[in-house]
């Protein structure tokens, strides 16, 4: 059975060229990793590989301390990676396969007013002619953002638990332009194939590579520290204080332009339940669980939630013919009977998986602007990646991982042998998102021990030798 889909946006064809310099004003580069990448091989393998072409792999994260000393941490032992990929072109190659599939038709510049869902309607307004549409439709399938309308009528006609968090921090875009090679050639000015962070404890500034030699770097920041640079001089002043090595790449001039320019964003987490409404109704990504982009999972997770809702409603579609009932339009309420179990089991297996990432996602932010240069930090990590090594069967390939993804959401429910968090979040698409934490968890008490028995021990070692010494040094008199 195929459905005709119409897809509804309220903004005008991001394809356009006027439509392009308004989103680069505020877009966090994104990193696609192994969850992202097993959703879009589920829609269509042959799409997503063309989406990697566009990527840069990133093979781990490069400090840079205050007096510009750099330090490579790699995300993984076998040299796995995540990708950086721009949020336009990756937004663009969505727009270009959806419109190139013969049951899909794209409408721009229509933006959702409301929903009647008992009457399976949608009331938007085209923005190109000032009219107001009434839409029928089967089946809402709602991914329309932090802000989502859909999600507020859902609200109407649910017990939906919801839960929305400014954290008092923003953030502000800025751009790296790309250098120039001996033969005079764009080049990057930082090693391409890292994440590069300059953590100032309660502040940070990333950068992501671009395919154009550029970096897209992203400040985060409190917002009384963003309160504080009102003057050029202060802006220039506070990062030749904090990110001098950041400034020289940056220039100073490109700097001013983007904080004049760019606008200060803030930074959200939405938790809720149900995500869904009968068999007339579902939200995904953003509009179902905002998150910090701190553990780059809002696009991964996003993604996967399509993954996981297609593996529930190919699980419901294969029952047996006998099953469809009698009355009525036979077909149809059997259609409506399987959406109607599908989505029920989407909002409760999927809340604690999002709910885990979310979280998650808010305690890599102290991690990535501060822990991540502290002594017991780099001792944990090294512990961690010392267990890997020694029970690990060998990396887990996600080509490998294909079938049993296809048909069930996460085949490992209980993962073997000691895992990283970020192995199991980022490159274990397998393995759900609360798995993940809880044998986090887990692992996290064995570690913390570990690292205070070494912290004693090479205490001791260090009174025992001192004392040694100063035996000696009595014997020399």
């Amino acid at each position: 059975m195929k459905w005709q889909v119409e897809v509804y946006e309220a903004r005008p064809d991001l394809r356009l060229s006027s439509s392009k310099a308004a989103a680069q004003q505020r877009s966090i580069n994104l990193a696609i990793s192994s969850r992202g990448i097993a959703a879009l091989r589920a829609v269509d393998a042959s799409a997503a590989e063309r989406f990697l072409q566009t990527v840069i792999p990133m093979r781990g994260r490069m400090i840079h301390d205050r007096h510009g000393n750099l330090q490579s941490q790699p995300y993984d032992k076998d040299g796995q990676c995540i990708n950086s990929i721009d949020r336009s072109l990756l937004n663009e190659g969505l727009l270009e396969e959806a419109s190139a599939t013969p049951n899909i038709r794209l409408n721009f510049e229509h933006k959702v007013l409301s929903a009647d869902f008992d009457q399976r309607v949608l009331f938007l307004r085209d923005g190109n002619s000032g009219t107001d549409v009434r839409v029928k439709f089967d089946l809402c399938i709602a991914a329309d953002g932090s802000y989502s309308i859909i999600r507020r009528q859902l609200m109407r006609v649910v017990r939906m638990n919801f839960q929305q968090e400014y954290i008092p921090h923003e953030y502000i875009e800025l751009k790296m332009p790309a250098g120039h090679d001996e033969h005079g050639n764009p080049a990057f000015l930082l090693d391409p194939n890292h994440l590069h962070i300059w953590p100032r404890h309660s502040f940070m500034l990333i950068a992501l590579p671009n395919k154009d030699k550029t970096f897209t770097c992203t400040l985060f920041a409190p917002t009384v520290e963003f309160d504080r640079l009102i003057t050029r001089e202060d802006i220039l002043l506070w990062f030749q204080n904090h990110f001098p090595d950041a400034l020289s790449l940056l220039g100073e001039d490109k700097l001013l332009k983007d904080f004049e320019k760019n606008p200060r964003s803030p930074l959200i987490t939405t938790k809720l339940t149900p995500y869904h409404y009968k068999d007339r109704c579902v939200i995904l990504g953003d509009a179902a669980h905002s998150m910090v982009p701190f553990f780059g999972q809002g696009l991964n997770c996003g993604l996967e939630d399509v993954r996981v809702l297609l593996t529930l409603l190919q699980e419901e579609w294969v029952v047996p013919t006998r099953a469809m009932p009698n009355s009525g339009d036979p077909e149809s309420d059997f259609i409506d009977q399987r959406l109607a179990k599908a989505l029920a089991r989407y909002s409760a297996s999927r809340h604690e998986d999002v709910v885990a990432i979310c979280e998650l996602a808010m305690d890599n932010y102290i991690e990535m602007r501060h822990s991540v240069t502290t002594p017991v930090y780099i001792i944990k990590k090294a512990l961690d990646h010392l267990l890997f090594s020694l029970t690990a069967r060998g990396p887990t390939v996600l080509s490998s991982l294909g079938d049993s993804l296809s048909r069930i959401a996460f085949p490992t429910a209980n993962p073997r042998g000691w895992l990283p968090l970020y192995t199991m979040v980022t490159f274990r698409p397998d393995i759900s998102y609360a798995t993940a934490r809880r044998k986090a968890a887990r692992q996290a008490i064995i570690l913390t021990t570990m690292a205070r028995l070494g912290t004693v021990g090479m205490c001791a070692t260090s009174f025992y030798l001192t004392w040694r010494v100063l035996r000696w040094l009595r014997s020399q008199r």
